[in-house]
Formats: structure tokens, sequence, C-alpha cells
């Protein structure tokens, strides 16, 4: 697999000189500043190039080859606004990219949200951090914060009456970190956002079910694999993180049916799959073997990262927290060995994108990076330990 790093450009503290030194051969990245729903001009992702292959003027010996994301505005999710325009400034962001020679497009459907963790500083027993959703902290945000309408529908009694307990327990400084922690999902989220817009932005989704999403999504991708195919380009839809509804959301890419129904629905070797081993594997049942045995052909870019499942649970929603790559719920070894099988049955027919690209997907925050103001889920030792793991299970795995 080509061995990726995701680089949110000049504002990232981790810099392409130290990215080299991490043995990535390749960076993923997007067009942040570009307000979505507008396009992304050639100038900009030149610009963004430049940036990653020739900072300064010298090859760093780095590529771009993945974007992640080309975002998908909510008028499109929910079909309310200027829809037409969004879908036609992304085809022409397509075109551009395409142009640029970036053929590999990542971009999710998640509405409002595009992750959610209820701490981002998490303490672990080593001394370093991680990422954390805990169930009960989440559901007396929606509940007894936001006060969502409905919201006590979602869930059961026992939960509630355990969230009811622990946000009397919250002080106010507490609760005001509990919500920016979970605002931090919010695309354009910032600190000023007040409880009262985060439900006007909820309110677009009201009356909206699964089946409309889904429905919407296969009206998007119709739209635009067409342009996808002509130009070689390789769309891959990133699964829900976490792959269960919150706040009242649908959600319609959280397992392995809901990738079929999709990819199905729209059955173009241009539109395929973002796995990610550590959304998905949320679930209880998710079984990347069977994930890659059925997909695996559609499969254009992969996030290795593992979770763990810890703390209270109701139905299908879990607390989990972000865990080492290789010691988590998933079990990644089997998961890197069925991607390797699938590159070597992609060359046997000649596919000319036979290697997958693939990223190290969030870490824990080590030695270094706890002295440094990294994005959540994005510090420097921790990916690289990661990286650095999963490297030699992809080199275990070649010599067998």
């Amino acid at each position: 697999m080509k061995q990726t790093w995701r680089w949110f450009g000049l504002s990232d503290p981790i810099s392409i000189a130290e990215i080299r030194q991490t043995g990535a051969t390749g960076i993923v990245s997007a067009l942040h500043q570009v307000p979505t729903g507008q396009v992304w001009s050639v100038a900009d992702i030149h610009t963004r190039k430049q940036q990653i292959e020739k900072p300064g003027g010298v090859p760093s010996g780095l590529t771009w080859d993945v974007v992640e994301s080309l975002p998908v505005s909510e008028a499109i999710k929910s079909q309310i606004g200027p829809v037409k325009q969004h879908v036609a400034a992304y085809i022409e962001s397509l075109h551009n990219l395409a142009t640029c020679g970036i053929r590999t497009v990542c971009y999710n459907f998640m509405p409002v949200l595009d992750w959610t963790r209820t701490d981002l500083c998490y303490p672990l027993p080593h001394g370093g951090h991680a990422m954390r959703f805990d169930l009960v902290d989440f559901v007396a945000f929606d509940c007894f914060s936001l006060c969502r309408h409905g919201a006590e529908h979602d869930y059961g009694s026992d939960i509630i009456a355990a969230a009811k307990t622990r946000f009397a327990e919250l002080g106010d400084a507490e609760r005001t970190m509990l919500s920016h922690n979970i605002v931090a999902g919010l695309p354009g989220a910032n600190d000023n956002w007040s409880l009262e817009e985060i439900k006007d932005h909820l309110s677009r989704y009201a009356g909206i079910t699964p089946e409309t999403l889904r429905s919407n999504l296969i009206d998007f991708l119709s739209e635009i694999v067409p342009t996808a195919e002509k130009l070689g380009t390789r769309l891959c839809c990133h699964p829900d993180d976490p792959p269960f509804p919150l706040l009242g959301l649908p959600r319609v890419m959280s397992s392995q049916s809901d990738y079929g129904r999709v990819l199905e629905a729209v059955n173009s070797p241009a539109s395929g799959a973002t796995l990610c081993t550590g959304s998905l594997g949320v679930a209880k049942d998710f079984d990347p073997v069977s994930f890659i045995a059925q997909l695996g052909h559609r499969i254009h870019f992969v996030h290795l990262r593992n979770t763990v499942r810890v703390g209270p649970s109701d139905q299908d929603r879990h607390s989990f927290s972000e865990s080492e790559h290789l010691t988590g719920d998933t079990d990644m070894v089997a998961a890197v060995r069925a991607l390797m099988l699938e590159e070597r049955r992609r060359l046997d027919e000649g596919r000319s994108d036979h290697e997958i690209p693939m990223r190290p997907d969030h870490g824990h925050a080590l030695l270094s990076d706890l002295a440094r103001a990294s994005k959540p889920g994005y510090p420097l030792i921790g990916r690289m330990r990661g990286l650095a793991e999963l490297r030699g299970v992809m080199h275990g795995c070649a010599l067998r």
C-alpha cells in the first residue's frame, strides 16, 4: 500500500520536512480555506501541490495523492438550498483537480457532523492522550445542555438517568468544554457558536429519514460519477464516525450493507469506498475481512486506525476510545493482509490502481506531542508510531 500522511496545509504545526522523516511517501490534503460549495480553482490547487511537492522550490520527495476532503455541502445532502450550483461547483472542482494530476477524492455524507468525540484529550495510563467518545457524556449534552427536542426518545431510560446524574455533577467550565469538544466535529465550527445556532443547523434535517438521505447521496453520485469516469477520478466515501445516529440526524454509511446498497445503486469503478477501520470498527459486527472480500474492488483509499469499545452502551450506540493501531477491537493484521491480497488481485488484473493509498489515521499524543498544539487526533509521534507498526505488519504479510 502507498503510505501517506494527512497534512492540513501551512497552518498545520507538522511540516512537510517532518513528514518526510516519518517514512510516508504521499500526502493527503485539501483546500480547507475554500468555503464548501465553491469551486477549487486550478491556481489554488497548484499552490497546494507546490507546497507539498516543492516547498521553497526544493523537491520534497512527496506527492499529493489523495484529496481529503472535497466537502459535500449541506444543501446537497439535504436537497435544500442552492443544490444545482453546488453540484456544478463540485464537478468543476473535479475537473480542476484532474488537470493538476490528482484523481483520488475522499468525501463524506454525514449531515452536519463530520465526526464526534466527547473528550479530545483523554489521559491514558502511560501518560499520553487519546480522543474518546463517552455515551453518557454525549447524552448529557444532547438532553440537558442542548435540550434537543425529542432527544429523550432516542435513548434508553438507564442511559438517560446516568446522563442526568453526570450533567448535575459537571461544573460550568466542564459543561462548556463538553460542548466545545462535540462542536469541534461541526464543519467550520468555532467557539462562538451558541447552542441555538447548533439547533438551527440540525433543524435542516427535520423530517429527513435515512432513506431520504440515502436517496440524496445516490442522486448526487449519479450527477458527478459520469464526470469522474471521464476524468479517471476515483471517488471514495468515508463512513459515518461514529457509525450510529447522533442528535437525531440520519446516517447512511455506517456498515458494510450500507456501502453495498450505495455502490450497487451507482455501479461504477469511479464510485467507491474509503475503508476506515476505526470508524466502522466501533460497531460490534464489523468484519474488515468480509468488507474487503465483498467490496475490495471498490476500495480507493484506506484509513488504518483502531478503536476499543469501553464504557456504557445503549442498544447499538457504544462508548469508545481511540486505541493503539494494533490493539483495538479490529483485527488490524487480518485487515492489512486482506488489503494486500486485494492489491495482488488488482495487479494480476492489470489495474493501474493496484497500489491502494493508506494513511495511519489518528493516534495517541505521545512524548513531544504533549507539548505541541496539534489538531485533535493528528499528533506527530503517535501517528508515526502507528505508521511504523503498520509498516511492520505490511512487511510481515508480504513475506508470507
